[in-house]
């Protein structure tokens, strides 16, 4: 019972689980969802508005989940900069640059073509720190001890 009790409260779980879950929406669905061919443009970008408002909230809500790992795992005060790095970039994908995006994609989806935007290379690049931030505190809350001791 120690043993399940102490991989709980290790964040790489919740890390490994999270980063799996944006590879599979982000890297792998939605590229995919663009190449095939019976599907439109307008139709497309409307599934994947929902794809990711869905992704959104299953964001945020293991957002809480990590942070209350690492903090009942004592190693707050080690990994509070990863964690708040994380959570800087899902609150800037949920509060600035989803909205944004969607408000674009229901332009092309009436037909407008927006004005150029930076919005989704910068939502693309926040996306590829996370998982990479989402990586290393996954493989480094691996090689500790958390739950065990506080440190």
């Amino acid at each position: 019972m120690n043993r399940f009790r102490n991989a709980l409260l290790n964040p790489a779980w919740i890390c490994f689980l999270w980063a799996g879950m944006n590879i599979g929406v982000t890297m792998i669905a939605t590229p995919a969802r663009f190449t095939a061919g019976t599907i439109t443009r307008p139709i497309a970008l409307d599934v994947g508005r929902e794809v990711f408002a869905a992704l959104n909230n299953a964001e945020l809500a293991t957002l809480v989940i990590l942070l209350i790992v690492i903090r009942a795992s004592g190693a707050a005060a080690r990994l509070w900069s990863v964690a708040a790095a994380l959570a800087l970039i899902v609150i800037a994908q949920s509060a600035w640059l989803g909205p944004e995006l969607a408000d674009r994609t229901q332009m092309i989806i009436d037909g407008i073509e927006p004005a150029r935007s930076y919005a989704h290379a910068l939502y693309s690049m926040l996306e590829i720190l996370k998982i990479t931030l989402l990586l290393f505190l996954g493989f480094t809350s691996l090689g500790t001890s958390t739950g065990t001791t506080r440190h």
